[in-house]
């Protein structure tokens, strides 16, 4: 096993030239729109940006075009949902670049993911993911008439990347110097110590799913696993029997170990098909799917305090509506109807369910 190479990239696919398309001035604009979705517009740092956007912009393209460009200090904070963590966010002139980064290598690296990879990526998603793994656990009954569900996950991934191997492998695909000196930049920026990426950085996510690629490859081409889906850190390959599960397991923490320097943690286990999936938001069966008891729980407080600041009069119902169906849209997903009507019971201003729509699937009307 010691003397596995695998995912060697073939010469036609070296990459070349990538670094004119980052400092594309039409490229840097289109990052700088995206740095001012949502709330992020709002902030100190991006308005002052803004008041001299063009100047600012052109300013940029030029440390770009010259490379006199250097990252600036992190803005650190703790979040606490779903659990806590500190994240490391840029400043804007660095969000810029790293949307400017983001969008070529999204380009380079989508034909290189594999089809079951489906964090941070386009037209892909935790909903797909868990799909995907839900098809796979009928498919193994079916076929089998039972199964066993092999769940890996990374121990504090973004905190443990090997920010040498990642160069390392982001030089078996790209060959621009350029390209590979701007992505230095941004990775020998991290605030997080001798190991480690923000996660507060666009690029981080792009780096994060390169980075796993690697167990991608190894667990499709070498160790011709069939049932495999990977949403970030989370890895979930569904087998025939507890033995091939375990062998699957073993070798692949040999892999990460000794090729990616990275541990899996407490929640990688070994269990029957039929104890169901707790995993992508949901818990998932081969006949159904629920929410995640912790999603319920936060839904049940927010909704909660939501409604005190409407009798106060703070807030009205249709701030309330807007702030509830990102998540009412998460559990149209699964059949969760009767959980909602329990949560929202008394609180007759939530619509619930729209035309059209049922939980667990979507129709949609020509």
């Amino acid at each position: 096993m010691n003397n596995v190479i695998f995912a060697k990239p073939r010469k036609d696919a070296k990459m070349t030239n990538l670094y004119n398309k980052v400092i594309d001035y039409k490229n840097i604009e289109f990052s700088y729109k995206n740095t001012q979705k949502g709330c992020r517009k709002l902030r100190k740092d991006t308005i002052i940006f803004d008041m001299c956007r063009e100047r600012n912009l052109v300013q940029l393209w030029r440390e770009l075009r010259y490379k006199t460009y250097n990252t600036g200090d992190y803005i650190r904070f703790k979040v606490y949902e779903p659990k806590e963590r500190m994240v490391s966010a840029p400043r804007i002139r660095d969000k810029v670049v790293q949307f400017a980064v983001h969008n070529v290598l999204q380009e380079v690296y989508m034909p290189v993911f594999i089809n079951t990879s489906y964090a941070c990526l386009k037209d892909r998603g935790t909903h797909k993911a868990v799909d995907d793994v839900q098809h796979n656990m009928r498919l193994c009954k079916w076929k089998h008439g039972d199964g066993w569900v092999l769940k890996m996950d990374v121990k504090k991934f973004f905190y443990s990347i090997n920010r040498e191997i990642l160069k390392k492998i982001l030089r078996k695909k790209i060959k621009d110097k350029d390209m590979l000196w701007i992505l230095d930049k941004i990775i020998d920026s991290s605030p997080e110590g001798v190991k480690g990426i923000p996660l507060g950085n666009v690029t981080s996510q792009d780096f994060a799913n390169i980075y796993l690629n690697e167990v991608d490859q190894y667990a499709k081409r070498y160790l011709g696993i069939k049932w495999y889906t990977r949403y970030m850190d989370d890895i979930i390959i569904i087998t025939r029997t507890k033995e091939e599960a375990q062998k699957h397991l073993e070798r692949i923490k040999w892999f990460l170990n000794e090729k990616l320097d990275l541990q899996t943690n407490s929640k990688t286990k070994i269990f029957p098909i039929n104890q169901g999936v707790n995993a992508y938001g949901y818990k998932i069966w081969t006949t159904h799917k629920f929410l995640r008891d912790q999603s319920k729980r936060a839904m049940k407080r927010r909704i909660k305090a939501m409604d005190r600041k409407i009798k106060d009069g703070l807030i009205d119902e249709k701030m309330v509506m807007q702030a509830v169906n990102s998540w009412l849209g998460h559990a149209r997903h699964s059949n969760s109807y009767n959980l909602c009507k329990k949560i929202f019971k008394n609180y007759p201003y939530i619509e619930i369910e729209k035309d059209g729509e049922f939980y667990g699937r979507i129709f949609r009307s020509n």
